[in-house]
């Protein structure tokens, strides 16, 4: 069995890396791809493979083994320092000496530029792994000193068998609903099947009618309503940080700084997903009103999507669809404040589908 077949798909990642443990490794690593279709799990496995001990790998205890990740909302030259020291060490019990930079894109210009030194000269046992989500922010100079390793989203067959597994009880409907929704991230789709993301999915979608079907809505009550699910994915991963730290030995300081980023990422995460998964559901009104059921996100929402997508609302819903996904890339690319830009989003998609509005 192959070291990497946990990892579902990601097909030109293992062929890289097979063709690393069966070569020999280059002195730097650079996966790169989307949140939550494997990236890390890779990681720790390729690097259990070169230093031949996957249980101390995986629990973070190989003294061979360095990991660096973002205490804060980015990664620091302090940081970076302190690597460079240990990076000197020759190795205690392997070959080699791994290093795995998880959130590499956070790199702050100095602590890029201090990186890059040992980069271009790197002691001959160490092996750098940098992960990270986009290869926009990362110096060209960095990019080009690593082998790149691209990660792409999963194909919505490998989400389906992986939520059936972990989740047996689920229709085939809900089963498709949730691999679409998660948009090729098993990770998402993970998320999803805990009740309380069942419910904020619920109350999303209220929501997302309400903003047709009411005409009184309260745009301010239901930017509340959104607010609360985003808030309580964050309390959600603040404690999981916080059970995290304590096995840590972190100070004060760093421990807190891991915390306020575990806690923001999640909200962050949680507003794009609540984003995307709007814009979808403003697309299934247009696929279902042209009769094409077959490619709805919403597969468990089809009576629902039937009965809403009217004729009539055909050209407001299409409009809905490119309002989000301009919230979306706003909130992506820009520090945006949450509360207002849901408000605004919400009252403009009021504009757009309130003539088609029925008295409830």
């Amino acid at each position: 069995m192959s070291a990497f077949e946990s990892v579902p798909e990601q097909h030109e990642a293992k062929r890289l890396l097979s063709a690393a443990l069966a070569e020999g490794p280059v002195h730097a690593y650079l996966f790169h791809g989307p949140d939550g279709v494997g990236k890390r799990e890779l990681a720790l496995r390729f690097a259990g493979e070169l230093l031949g001990d996957h249980a101390r790998v995986a629990r973070g205890s190989h003294p061979d083994l360095y990991v660096l990740e973002p205490l804060g909302e980015q990664i620091r030259i302090d940081d970076i320092r302190e690597l460079r020291r240990d990076l000197h060490m020759r190795p205690f019990e392997a070959d080699r000496r791994v290093y795995l930079v998880f959130g590499a894109d956070s790199l702050n210009e100095d602590a890029a530029d201090a990186l890059l030194k040992d980069l271009e000269e790197p002691p001959p046992y160490a092996v750098v792994v940098l992960v990270a989500e986009r290869l926009g922010p990362l110096p060209e100079t960095i990019r080009s000193r690593c082998q790149l390793v691209p990660f792409r989203r999963l194909s919505e067959p490998a989400l389906r068998e992986a939520i059936s597994k972990r989740a047996a009880g689920l229709s085939e409907a809900e089963v498709a609903t949730l691999a679409r929704t998660a948009g090729g991230r098993l990770g998402r789709a993970l998320q999803l099947l805990d009740p309380a993301a069942t419910r904020r999915r619920a109350e999303l979608i209220r929501v997302a009618r309400a903003v047709y079907i009411e005409p009184g809505l309260d745009t301010s009550a239901a930017t509340e309503a959104l607010l609360a699910g985003i808030d309580e994915r964050g309390a959600e991963a603040k404690a999981a940080a916080e059970a995290h730290v304590e096995t840590l030995e972190l100070t004060g300081r760093e421990a807190e700084q891991r915390i306020r980023r575990a806690q923001r990422g999640a909200e962050r995460e949680e507003l794009l997903a609540l984003l995307e998964e709007l814009e979808w559901w403003y697309r299934d009104l247009v696929v279902v009103a042209a009769g094409a059921e077959a490619t709805a996100v919403h597969v468990d929402r089809l009576a629902e999507l039937r009965e809403d997508a009217t004729s009539d609302r055909l050209v407001g819903a299409e409009r809905a669809c490119e309002l989000v996904r301009a919230a979306w890339r706003e909130a992506e690319e820009l520090q945006v404040s949450t509360p207002l830009a849901l408000e605004a989003l919400l009252i403009r998609l009021r504009g757009e589908l309130a003539a088609t509005a029925v008295t409830v």
